[in-house]
């Protein structure tokens, strides 16, 4: 299974890293754009958690930031989801001293 789209959370058949090209098939939306991104962030600055000088305009366009990794989305993000009581664990160690 590749990557996921970040629009419409369709299997793009893409492994790794995206280059500018990859979009998805089935909605046509650029995979290496700030929408994509693990670091896109909308109420951040610049909407991007990373330090980066200056903003990306588009957001859903692909472009040439240094910093892009992979947002994991739609069934993916799933299958990253522990089982209950390994979430509650979790929870709970964030209380502890």
């Amino acid at each position: 299974m590749g990557l996921s789209c970040w629009n419409c959370g369709t299997d793009t058949g893409v492994e790794g890293k995206p280059t500018r090209l990859d979009h998805c098939h089935k909605c046509l939306a650029d995979l290496k754009c700030c929408r994509g991104c693990r670091f896109y962030q909308p109420g951040a600055h610049f909407q991007c958690r990373e330090r980066i000088d200056d903003p990306v305009r588009n957001k859903e366009k692909a472009n040439f930031c240094d910093y892009f990794q992979v947002r994991v989305v739609g069934a993916k993000a799933l299958d990253n989801l522990d089982n209950k009581d390994s979430r509650k664990k979790s929870f709970d160690d964030l209380f502890e001293d």
